[in-house]
């Protein structure tokens, strides 16, 4: 083990700062907004980013333990997809019965191109926008968009602003979708489930717990295809945004900049 390794388990401040998050967040517990027919469900884990956030901000935590908890929070997204497979398995005849829509669906996530894209452009930003929009820039994608582009081009610039932004946002924004889409369209409770696996473990489990919470009875299958959507995106995800999203935004850039210069000519 090497020093950085060392100096992570041996930050009490850090462990004791996370312990007093998660009693705080346990002791609040879930809460819900009725919107309809259903409800909105405020989980644990929606509290403990906030508050996570807010602690950021004050003399408990600094900048080098916040790069040490990242660390932190990737492991623990490790153990959770791998319990997402464990718990995938056994659900493996109802998975297949899916047939091709869980390896479809990836495709479904281009549409944000075909929106977000020219959204952007329209509040001014430039090539930003690609890296921005081609995917839903994770560390894959950041890799990528480094790789193709550079981290400080305007590319680069997209990509991470896009994960810093889901970073903090995206599992709290997710796991209140999750819950009111859930609770006003009248769609099965496994698509929804299907469409929490986005390739990202926090966001998954942000949005899993109120479909879980919904539907108790379906627990474990939908559990089980929310952990199989976001396996296969996690593999798919990153040739999707090399073959396809990334050329695509691309293009659509280059069309979107064309046509708004017409109009201004």
């Amino acid at each position: 083990m090497d020093n950085t390794s060392t100096h992570l388990w041996k930050d009490w401040r850090l462990h004791l700062v996370v312990l007093v998050i998660v009693i705080l967040t346990e002791l609040i517990g879930t809460h819900e907004i009725p919107v309809g027919a259903g409800a909105i469900l405020l989980l644990p884990m929606l509290y403990a980013v906030i508050i996570g956030l807010a602690a950021f901000f004050t003399p408990l935590i600094n900048k080098v333990q916040s790069r040490k908890a990242e660390s932190l929070v990737f492991m623990s997204v490790t153990l959770l997809i791998a319990k997402f497979g464990v718990q995938a398995g056994p659900a493996l005849p109802e998975l297949i019965k899916a047939g091709p829509a869980l390896i479809f669906q990836e495709f479904g996530n281009l549409a944000t191109i075909l929106v977000a894209l020219p959204i952007a452009i329209m509040l001014g930003l430039k090539r930003e926008t690609i890296g921005m929009t081609h995917s839903i820039g994770r560390e894959a994608n950041l890799a990528l968009i480094s790789e193709k582009y550079g981290i400080s081009s305007p590319e680069g610039r997209g990509v991470v602003s896009m994960y810093i932004f889901g970073t903090i946002f995206g599992a709290i924004f997710l796991g209140v979708t999750s819950g009111l889409f859930a609770s006003i369209l009248p769609i099965s409770p496994l698509s929804f489930a299907m469409a929490t696996g986005i390739g990202s473990g926090s966001m998954t489990a942000a949005s899993l717990g109120p479909l879980v919470a919904m539907y108790p009875e379906q627990s474990e299958l939908i559990t089980a295809y929310s952990g199989a959507s976001n396996l296969l995106t996690s593999v798919t995800g990153l040739y999707m945004s090399i073959f396809i999203g990334l050329p695509l935004a691309e293009k659509y850039y280059s069309w979107v900049t064309k046509l708004k210069s017409k109009r201004r000519g």
